[in-house]
């Protein structure tokens, strides 16, 4: 009898076109892997998206002059340009802008609340004083309080990968003017991982983690040797996913890029369901404990993927749980690590009108 394999690869931000390290990083490997499972026999569902969410969207709205919209249907349709020539082969390659993907979001949200995995916290948040704003985390740089890299963002390291919260940052300022930042108390949703911990040490442990790759096990055993802590899910922007809550607080809120984006695996088995009219087919892979889900992300995405869904997914319940997470280093250009964002990269728009897709494949797959 075939077996149940869903290939879940990461969800690229559409603020630019795709680069060398997105393509040898997770969309090859996972696109060989699909293929070599089907060759097996086996029912595999490969999916993905373009992440529409985040500050990379609004930053790169604002340098165009166009609203986020525009920047989500220019990147997008370059991306499936992308995988079409590579011959990526996705049954499905969708976006995070979508109402099926608002809609699976915020039942997921709701799900956790109604669980008590959600709970509601004042805190410090990032603020501009020369701008009289609010700075959602990628506008925010500094010191890495794990590495002392300097160009740190607000979240998250890209030279160690570890994250953090802006006011762990040494001298934390405004990637939009320089200015320093400040901290104003603000109200938000907290994922609680102390409480989701038990359950996910005991899914960890009960399971044999051999073939899970070295980074990916050392990632996960830091995390949880620290200690698990709650962590944000809302945050004060104009554009992503609003907060289901009927409250004058979260109006002007919207669900952390983070948290949405993971979920984007769940609802885009939904909308391939529904696209193919079989509804309920997704079940075969999200709720058959026979199904194997393969998660295809670069190192800097390992937390999310083995500590924030698998405890996402348990307080959710129902839903299979990751069985590996192939997490691949990154793909340095001239020592360091290639991004979108700051326009360091080799673009693989470019280099595909320069060589076949099966000499590219083959020499980012060698």
């Amino acid at each position: 009898m075939a077996d149940k394999i869903l290939v879940a690869v990461a969800w690229p931000y559409a603020n630019g076109h795709l680069h060398v390290g997105h393509v040898a990083g997770a969309y090859l490997p996972a696109d060989i892997f699909a293929r070599y499972q089907r060759l097996c026999g086996n029912d595999v569902l490969m999916i993905s998206g373009s992440d529409c969410h985040g500050t990379p969207i609004t930053l790169q709205a604002a340098r165009e002059g166009v609203a986020p919209q525009d920047v989500i249907r220019c990147y997008h349709a370059s991306f499936l340009e992308t995988f079409r020539t590579l011959g990526i082969s996705f049954d499905l390659f969708t976006q995070t802008y979508t109402a099926n993907h608002y809609a699976a979001t915020q039942a997921f949200f709701l799900k956790l609340l109604e669980s008590g995995y959600l709970y509601r916290k004042t805190g410090l948040a990032s603020y501009s004083e020369s701008l009289a704003r609010f700075l959602p985390d990628r506008f925010i740089e500094g010191i890495c309080p794990n590495c002392q890299y300097t160009k740190a963002r607000g979240d998250q390291c890209d030279n160690c990968g570890a994250l953090h919260e802006p006011a762990e940052l040494g001298e934390p300022h405004s990637t939009l003017d320089g200015g320093l930042v400040t901290f104003r108390e603000t109200e938000h949703f907290i994922l609680d991982l102390p409480k989701l911990e038990p359950a996910l040490r005991f899914w960890l442990a009960g399971c044999d983690r051999s073939y899970w790759r070295g980074n990916t096990l050392q990632f996960t055993s830091n995390w949880l040797r620290e200690g698990l802590q709650g962590r944000a899910i809302t945050r004060d922007l104009e554009w992503g996913i609003p907060v289901p809550v009927d409250s004058e607080e979260f109006k002007d809120k919207r669900i952390y890029v983070w948290f949405d984006a993971v979920i984007g695996y769940y609802s885009a088995s939904l909308e391939w369901a529904e696209r193919n009219g079989t509804p309920g087919r997704w079940r075969e892979w999200w709720e058959n404990p026979d199904a194997r889900s393969y998660y295809f992300i670069g190192k800097d995405n390992i937390p999310f993927h083995t500590i924030i869904w698998p405890a996402m997914l348990l307080g959710y319940g129902g839903l299979n749980l990751p069985y590996d997470i192939p997490a691949n280093e990154f793909y340095n250009l001239e020592g360091e690590k290639m991004s979108t964002s700051r326009g360091w990269a080799l673009w693989a728009n470019d280099l595909q009108t320069q060589f076949a897709p099966d000499a590219l494949r083959y020499y980012l797959a060698a």
